[in-house]
C-alpha cells in the first residue's frame, strides 16, 4: 500500500486473542499490517497502516473485537512518514552531532511520542524499539543538532508525560558511535 498516511495499533494482554484480532482488523479494511506479534512481557501488539478511513475502520473492527483483552491503543491520523521507517528498523546513521532517547512503559505511548518529536523539530529518527526483549518497554533514538534534539525530545516526553509512562529522557551532545552499535 503507498498511501500510508495513518497508523493504528492495538496491545493487547492475550496472545490467542491477538491472533483474532489482527485477522478481523485486516479483514474490515484495506490495511498493511505492520506488526502481528507478541511483545514482552506476555502480550500481542497488531499495527496496521493505510490512509485514515482505512486505518479508522481497521481500529475499530478490532477494538470491538478486542474489548477485555486491550492494554492500549492508538491511531494517529497523520502519522509523520520517517517513524514508518524507524519502526521497521530499516534506519541506519552514521554520524550524529547529537543522540536523544526517550524510554516508555508502554508501546502506544513511544510511537506517539516519536510522531511528536519528529514534527517539533529538525530531525532523523533512527529508531524506534517497540517491546521485544525489554520488559515491554519502548524507547526511540533520533539524532540531529543539539538544539534540535533538545526540541524534539522535550516535545515527545512533554506529549506522553500526563500518562504517567515516561521512564527517562537523554539528551548526548557528540555521543561515540559505538554506543549505537550494540542493541537487541
Amino acid at each position: 500500500m503507498d498511501n500510508k498516511s495513518a497508523i493504528g495499533m492495538i496491545e493487547m494482554n492475550s496472545i490467542a486473542k491477538g491472533y483474532a484480532v489482527g485477522d478481523a482488523m485486516l479483514k474490515a479494511a484495506n490495511v498493511d499490517i505492520l506488526f502481528n506479534r507478541t511483545i514482552c512481557p506476555g502480550k500481542f501488539m497488531v499495527m496496521v497502516a493505510g490512509d485514515v478511513a482505512a486505518v479508522e475502520a481497521s481500529m475499530s473492527a478490532g477494538l470491538d473485537l478486542g474489548n477485555e483483552t486491550i492494554v492500549d491503543e492508538l491511531i494517529i491520523p497523520n502519522v509523520h512518514s520517517s517513524v514508518f521507517s524507524a519502526i521497521s528498523g530499516t534506519r541506519v546513521i552514521e554520524q550524529t552531532d547529537a543522540l536523544g532517547i526517550i524510554e516508555t512503559f508502554s508501546v502506544a505511548s513511544i510511537i506517539e511520542a516519536a510522531d511528536a518529536a519528529v514534527k517539533a523539530a529538525n530531525v532523523e529518527l533512527i529508531d524506534v524499539h517497540l517491546a521485544m526483549a525489554i520488559g515491554g518497554k519502548g524507547y526511540l533514538t533520533l539524532t540531529g543538532d543539539v538544539a534540535s534534539v533538545t526540541a524534539a525530545i522535550e516535545a515527545g516526553a512533554a506529549y506522553i508525560k500526563d500518562k504517567g509512562v515516561l521512564v527517562e529522557k537523554v539528551i548526548i551532545p557528540q555521543p561515540r558511535q559505538e554506543i549505537l552499535r550494540d542493541k537487541v
